[in-house]
C-alpha cells in the first residue's frame, strides 16, 4: 500500500509532536532522524508488520519552512501550535 500526501504529513507531524513533547521545541537540526514509539498512521508495509518508523525529521521541516508559503492554513496551524519557528 502506498502512502498519500496526507498519510505522509500525518507521520512526519507526529514525528514533530513526539520531538516537542521530549524537548519543548521543533529546533531540530537537519540531519535530526526521529524514530517514532506509536505509529498510528499507515506504515506502507503490505505484510501489516508492526515495528517502529524513522522519519528524517530535521530535513522534513527545513523543506517545510521553504515551502511554508504553499501549506495550507491547518497545516500552518499544527505546527505552529508546537512552536515552529518560520
Amino acid at each position: 500500500m502506498k502512502r498519500t500526501q496526507d498519510d505522509r504529513w500525518a507521520l512526519n507531524l507526529a514525528a514533530a509532536r513526539q520531538f516537542h513533547a521530549r524537548a519543548r521545541h521543533l529546533r531540530v537540526p537537519r540531519k535530526h532522524v526521529e524514530e517514532l514509539e506509536a505509529v498510528e498512521v499507515p506504515t506502507g508495509r503490505q505484510d501489516g508488520a508492526g515495528g517502529p518508523v524513522v522519519v528524517k525529521l530535521g530535513t522534513w521541516l527545513d523543506n517545510v519552512r521553504k515551502r511554508a508559503d504553499r501549506l495550507s492554513a491547518e497545516r500552518r496551524a499544527e505546527l505552529g501550535a508546537l512552536g515552529m519557528r518560520w
